[in-house]
């Protein structure tokens, strides 16, 4: 509650926070519509290698072009405007920025400029979570040992159930589940980049008039994005993921208390303490009545009697019995509040919401059947979706995480629904990120 208080005493100071970002993309955009809102949050330089379509991101969200036209970052930071590149180094490198936004969406990429921007001293907010399932502890951990903030971003989904589990910890109930809302029928599991659009309603002609990515939109339906999140969930609060992978649970308000607690007290879960999906279609493809897709929930039970009782009291939507309750938070707006995770890097020195632990992955599945030579083509594509489950496992399967399966080559067959793993597929990229995973592996939470 006190981050407006501590920017506005940097002003009185004649200082302002400065911020680099990479990725101008949608998110970026969000992030850049409000900057020039916010008295003392300098943008100071964004980074895109598509520097026209990044400079159509500043006018698409009412920047002047005066704003956005310095030839320097030596000049942004003299006269307060934004400095245009192609070379995210630069911003690395540049010893007044403070704060650096990951918002590529590419997580090889993203992990290698988190790297860079943490070896330099820089904050980082890592909007990129396919970066930060795929090597966000071992991140962590080396953001610590530099003493600078790794951070999920204010606004997305993970960061925001973060603040909710906090909420229940700090307030002395128990904790039993956590998760988000989320518009998904099991059939929905095998839809390719073909077919996403008629999960959507969408004609022809409306995709045709719109700026949409097929494979983005497809992650969102088959699972895979719920599943990147959800892992990244659990890494950043000591939750579990459910051994067989997230149940998504069909759910409304009235029932997220009823549904997400142990099946030993009559609910869905098979344990205490386990992330999931609040479904907003029923299997048969019926929308579930007050759902919550586009929302962020905790569930927790009273620890006593006294408190059992003061849900009852304050109106608290309980399950039947009355010990378990649900808390929620409606919407989310993505870039639109990633600044609170920028200024609470600056000027508190703590993350909202951080991968403090390797408990959980997202694991490359097969969508069908298919032959050695084939390629697989990664997040949101025809061949794969992501299955989150717990980091034991992972190890255990040897597991091919869904950040690294982009563009490899099948050495033998696999089966539908088949858990891919490094020996079904030829390694001969990435071999840096491939350290990293087995450096992380070290860290796994066996707890």
């Amino acid at each position: 509650m006190n981050l407006h208080r501590l920017l506005q005493a940097r002003v009185a100071n004649g200082k302002s926070v400065k911020v680099g970002l990479i990725g101008a993309g949608k998110f970026g955009s969000m992030v850049l519509a409000q900057a020039k809102h916010i008295e003392g949050y300098h943008v100071v330089a964004v980074a895109d290698l598509d520097i026209p379509k990044a400079r159509q991101a500043f006018d698409r969200v009412h920047w002047s072009e005066a704003q956005y036209s310095a030839n320097s970052i030596a000049d942004a930071h003299r006269d307060g405007s934004t400095w245009v590149t192609d070379d995210a180094a630069a911003l690395f490198q540049d010893d007044q920025i403070e704060v650096i936004i990951e918002a590529t969406g590419h997580p090889l990429a993203g992990v290698r400029h988190a790297m860079a921007a943490i070896d330099a001293g820089k904050h980082l907010v890592m909007v990129n979570v396919e970066a930060d399932v795929l090597c966000g502890p071992y991140l962590a951990k080396r953001a610590a040992q530099q003493g600078v903030v790794y951070s999920m971003a204010y606004g997305d989904q993970p960061a925001a159930i973060c603040e909710l589990v906090d909420w229940v910890r700090c307030s002395g109930f128990e904790l039993v589940a956590a998760g988000k809302g989320m518009n998904f029928a099991p059939h929905y599991r095998y839809s390719t980049p073909d077919t996403v659009w008629g999960f959507f309603g969408w004609s022809d002609e409306e995709v045709a008039a719109g700026d949409f990515n097929a494979k983005m939109y497809n992650s969102f339906t088959d699972g895979t994005k719920a599943a990147i999140e959800m892992a990244a969930v659990a890494n950043a609060t000591g939750l579990d993921c459910p051994d067989r992978g997230l149940d998504f649970h069909p759910a409304g308000l009235q029932d997220l208390a009823q549904v997400f607690k142990p099946k030993s007290d009559g609910g869905r879960l098979d344990k205490p303490g386990l992330v999931d999906i609040a479904a907003s279609r029923e299997p048969d493809g019926r929308v579930v009545l007050n759902n919550i897709q586009y929302g962020m929930f905790v569930t927790f039970r009273a620890p006593d009697q006294y408190a059992r009782d003061c849900f009852k009291q304050y109106g608290l939507l309980t399950d039947d019995s009355g010990w378990y309750g649900s808390m929620w938070r409606p919407f989310h707006l993505i870039g639109l509040e990633t600044s609170v995770s920028v200024l609470s890097a600056a000027l508190r020195n703590e993350p909202t919401g951080c991968s403090n632990t390797y408990r959980a992955d997202a694991v490359a599945t097969a969508k069908g059947d298919f032959a050695a030579g084939d390629y697989l083509d990664g997040e949101g594509g025809y061949k794969v979706w992501a299955n989150a489950i717990p980091a034991t496992l992972s190890a255990q399967h040897n597991a091919l995480p869904i950040g690294l399966a982009h563009h490899v080559k099948l050495k033998r067959a696999i089966r539908k629904d088949q858990i891919v793993t490094l020996d079904d597929v030829d390694i001969v990229d990435d071999l840096d990120l491939h350290q990293i995973r087995l450096a992380q592996r070290k860290m796994l939470s066996k707890t």
